[in-house]
């Protein structure tokens, strides 16, 4: 099997209408179809996908770590910020960082789906992790 990259992502949600406006608002997301049960985004030739599911416990979301980041500049991190607060997202705390490691805004969509904007590499974290973690085992 030859994985080509990420077909598209979903997102189980209660509402359809305030979840498109948090896609929309959040993320700049493109409404490109929209049902009764389901919506689709793009978002910078991602595909995003909303669907509804009203009987489903949503309790659990809230204490994993589960989430899904997406790469922003250094430079935008306080303007996202304040977006974020303006638009009244839920901001999650996250853990202390080293400033190698780069800085990261948690946030939770209406639903309780963990989202995180962060401003360095997958390469800069493991650089740093084989400068400060000795216990790791590398594999590249």
């Amino acid at each position: 099997m030859n994985i080509k990259g990420i077909n598209h992502i979903t997102f189980s949600v209660t509402s359809l209408e305030k979840s498109i406006e948090f896609y929309k608002n959040v993320f700049g997301a493109k409404l490109i179809v929209k049902g009764e049960q389901l919506a689709y985004f793009d978002l910078n030739g991602l595909w995003i996908a909303l669907n509804v599911e009203n009987n489903i416990s949503r309790k659990e979301i809230y204490e994993s770590y589960t989430h899904i980041s997406f790469s922003i500049q250094e430079k935008e991190y306080i303007h996202v910020l304040k977006k974020l607060k303006e638009l009244n997202v839920y901001i999650k705390e996250g853990r202390p960082r080293q400033n190698e490691e780069g800085r990261s805004i948690y946030f939770r969509d209406p639903d309780g789906h963990l989202f995180e904007f962060h401003t360095k590499t997958r390469d800069d974290r493991i650089k740093f992790y084989k400068n400060n973690r000795k216990n790791l085992i590398f594999f590249k």
